[in-house]
């Protein structure tokens, strides 16, 4: 969510998310997100025109939360490069199961207009795959290993972790992928040497 956005903006998102998450996009209209901000829909469509544009938001604030989680990551100071990458990757992989948790039925529509979220996701993967490079480039420095191509190492990484969300997703609610979630994340390092 951008810094510009109002607080009536932001409750409008809010409402829709937790009426989206409640129904399902399809069983939620522009009045029932009206009505439950207490707001009139004259103010509803100031801001946004239709449900989609305002799903869209939903879905905008949703990947603005996990950036926020994994940019704190990356910002840490202090820790040794590898144990970075993976509170990275985990982070990831947690913000992401915590928003399909947060967001109830609206999960289902996540994954049939999968598109959309894609298109929502691009910037960020960008600014994700960066900072995953920033991190191997902090660890080459600090201990000169083989050589490696830093920013394709980082978009194999990126893409490692991103295949790993659904099935992490579906699985990590078991006892049995949680305890070997330190393993996976080793897994996707393993190449990695330093």
């Amino acid at each position: 969510m951008s810094q510009t956005e109002s607080h009536t903006q932001r409750l409008f998102i809010e409402v829709a998310r937790n009426l989206f998450a409640k129904r399902g996009k399809r069983n939620v209209t522009m009045n029932d997100i009206a009505a439950e901000s207490k707001k009139g829909r004259r103010t509803l469509y100031l801001y946004f025109k239709n449900k989609e544009e305002i799903y869209k938001a939903v879905i905008e604030n949703e990947i603005h939360i996990l950036h926020k989680r994994v940019s704190a990551i990356h910002k840490k100071q202090g820790i040794p490069p590898r144990q970075k990458l993976s509170e990275f990757i985990t982070t990831h992989l947690e913000a992401t199961k915590d928003a399909v948790i947060r967001n109830g039925s609206l999960r289902a529509e996540f994954f049939r207009d999968i598109y959309a979220v894609e298109k929502a996701r691009r910037k960020i993967d960008k600014e994700e795959i960066g900072m995953i490079k920033e991190i191997l480039l902090s660890g080459l420095t600090q201990n000169n290993p083989k050589r490696i191509d830093p920013s394709l190492t980082a978009m194999i990484v990126f893409y490692a972790m991103k295949g790993l969300e659904i099935p992490y997703l579906r699985q990590s609610m078991g006892a049995n992928f949680n305890n070997n979630k330190e393993t996976i994340v080793e897994f996707v390092l393993q190449s990695i040497k330093f």
